[in-house]
C-alpha cells in the first residue's frame, strides 16, 4: 500500500512535490497502512518534456554510468563539493549524493522509499564506454546493443553474463546506499518478458544486506511465467497501464477497470504472502498537474460508484494498493474510500480470495479472513441497474450475520438483498 508519482506527475515530479505528497500520506494515510511513497520514471531527465524527442534528451550520471537524481528538480542530492563535467548529452556527477537524504527523510516520516528504473544499462554510459563499480568491466561488455526496450529510448538490455550481472550488482548497491526500499523495474516483464534480467537483479538484491521489494512491469505478465516471477519478485504487473476509464473496448492501452475482472480471477490463484499480482495503480482522486496518458489535468474520469467498484476488486483480490492521486488535493470523498478499515483488512489480511460466480454481468467474489470471517463483494459490470439476491448458502458460505463495509449496518440474515447500479459494488463481512 502506498503511493507512486506517475498518474499526477508523470516524468516531471520535483522534490518539492514529493515530499508534499509525503507529507500527506503520513498525516491522513499512514495511520491506515498506506507506507510506501515511490518516485516513477524520469528522474534522471534535467528536461522532462524532451522526452517525446529522444535526440534532445539529456541524462545526469554518475562516474560509473548509473543514472543519479538531477539537483536541479531534487536539490538534496547536490553536494557542496559536487565536480560535474558535460559530456555531449552527459551531465557527470561524481559527488551526486543521489536520493540518500531523501529517502533518509522519508524514513524519518516512518514511511518506505521507492524508485522506478527501466531495465537494463544507459545508452549514453555505453557511448561513453564507462567503468562498472568494483569490477573490471566495462559498460560496453554488459551491454546488449541488440537489444533494445521498444518503448522507450533511454537503455540497452544486458547480456547474461559476467559483465551484465556486475553492472546489475553495481545498480543495486547504488539503491542500497541510497536506502531503496522498493524498486520497480519497467520493460522487463512484459513487451519484452526478460526473464534473464529479472535473474540478475533478483541475484543483485540478494547480495546486498537490504531487503527490497521487487516489482516488475509492465504487464500483462503471461501465467506462464507464473512460477518463476513468483520465485524472483513480490510484485508483478498483470497488464498494461490501468487510466481513468471504465472501459476500453479493445483491450489495448489504456486499460479500464473492467477489464481487470478477468485477468485477477485467472492470477488469483497465485497470491500468496511475498507474491502479489499487481492490477497497477489506483488513478482515482485528482489526476494534475501532469497525468501521463488521457486530457490533461482532470479530476478522475471515473465515477463515484467506479472508484469505490475499483478499490473494492483490487482489495478483495489482494493486489497491491497503490495510489496514483495527488494527495495534496485529496477531498474527502476520495480519503473516506482509502481509509476503510474493514476493506483495507480484506486487502491485507485475507487467504484465497476468488471469483465465485459471474452471471447477467453480475460478478462476486470471496475471500476467507482470519476468525473464520469471510469477505464477499457483489459487483456489477453491465449498464443498466441489477436486483441481485444471494443466500449464504447458495455461495457456499456460513455464516449467521452480515455487515455492509460500507454502511457498518449489521443485520441477523443469511441472505444479501441489494440494488446495484450500472458499475456499482457492494461489500461485506460475513461473521459466523
Amino acid at each position: 500500500m502506498g503511493w507512486n508519482s506517475w498518474d499526477s506527475y508523470g516524468l516531471t515530479i520535483t522534490e518539492s512535490q514529493f515530499r508534499d505528497n509525503v507529507l500527506v500520506l503520513r498525516s491522513r494515510l499512514a495511520p491506515y497502512g498506506w507506507t510506501y511513497a515511490v518516485v516513477d520514471e524520469g528522474w534522471f531527465f534535467p528536461f522532462p518534456e524532451a522526452r517525446p524527442h529522444p535526440e534532445q534528451l539529456r541524462y545526469q550520471f554518475d562516474g560509473f554510468g548509473r543514472y543519479v537524481p538531477v539537483p536541479g528538480r531534487f536539490p538534496s542530492a547536490a553536494s557542496s563539493t559536487a565536480s560535474a563535467r558535460i559530456d555531449g548529452q552527459s551531465t557527470i556527477d561524481r559527488e551526486n549524493a543521489g536520493f540518500t537524504r531523501l529517502g533518509d527523510w522519508v524514513h524519518a516520516q516512518g514511511l518506505k522509499f521507492g524508485i522506478h528504473i527501466v531495465r537494463g544499462i544507459p545508452r549514453e554510459s555505453v557511448r561513453m564506454n564507462t567503468p562498472i563499480e568494483n569490477s573490471r568491466f566495462v559498460a560496453q561488455e554488459a551491454a546488449d546493443q541488440s537489444d533494445a526496450c521498444p518503448w522507450d529510448p533511454t537503455n540497452w538490455g544486458v547480456r547474461d553474463n559476467d559483465a551484465g550481472q556486475a553492472w546489475y550488482d553495481s545498480l543495486i548497491n547504488q539503491y542500497a546506499r541510497w536506502g531503496v526500499d522498493l524498486l520497480k523495474v519497467d520493460c522487463i516483464s512484459d513487451h519484452p518478458y526478460k526473464g534473464s534480467e529479472i535473474r540478475q537483479i533478483r541475484r543483485a538484491i540478494d547480495k546486498v544486506h537490504r531487503p527490497m521489494v521487487l516489482s516488475l512491469s509492465p504487464g500483462p505478465t503471461a501465467l506462464s511465467h507464473a512460477a518463476e516471477v513468483g520465485r524472483l519478485a513480490q510484485l508483478w504487473r498483470i497488464s498494461d497501464d490501468v487510466w481513468d476509464l471504465w472501459d476500453n473496448p479493445t483491450g489495448k492501452f489504456p486499460i479500464g477497470v473492467k477489464s481487470q475482472f478477468e485477468r485477477l480471477a485467472a492470477w488469483a490463484p497465485y497470491a500468496k504472502p511475498g507474491n502479489w499480482p499487481d492490477a497497477d495503480m489506483l488513478p482515482i482522486g485528482e489526476l494534475r498537474p501532469r497525468p501521463d496518458v488521457g486530457p490533461g489535468p482532470r479530476r478522475s474520469r471515473l465515477s463515484a460508484a467506479e472508484q469505490q467498484t475499483q478499490l473494492t476488486l483490487w482489495a478483495v483480490a489482494r493486489s497491491p494498493l497503490i495510489l496514483g492521486a495527488n494527495l495534496t488535493l485529496l477531498d474527502d470523498a476520495t480519503l473516506r474510500l482509502l481509509t476503510n478499515r474493514d476493506l483495507i483488512r480484506i486487502n491485507q489480511t485475507s487467504t484465497g480470495s476468488r471469483e465465485l460466480s459471474r452471471q447477467d454481468d453480475v460478478v462476486v467474489w470471496s475471500a476467507d479472513l482470519p476468525g473464520n470471517e469471510k469477505a464477499v463483494a457483489l459487483f456489477n459490470i453491465g449498464e443498466t441497474s441489477r436486483a441481485v439476491q444471494k443466500s449464504l448458502t447458495e455461495l457456499g458460505i456460513t455464516g449467521s450475520a452480515i455487515r455492509d463495509i460500507w454502511s457498518g449496518a449489521e443485520e441477523k440474515t443469511t441472505k444479501i438483498t441489494i440494488e446495484l447500479p450500472a458499475h456499482a459494488s457492494a461489500a461485506y463481512l460475513i461473521r459466523p
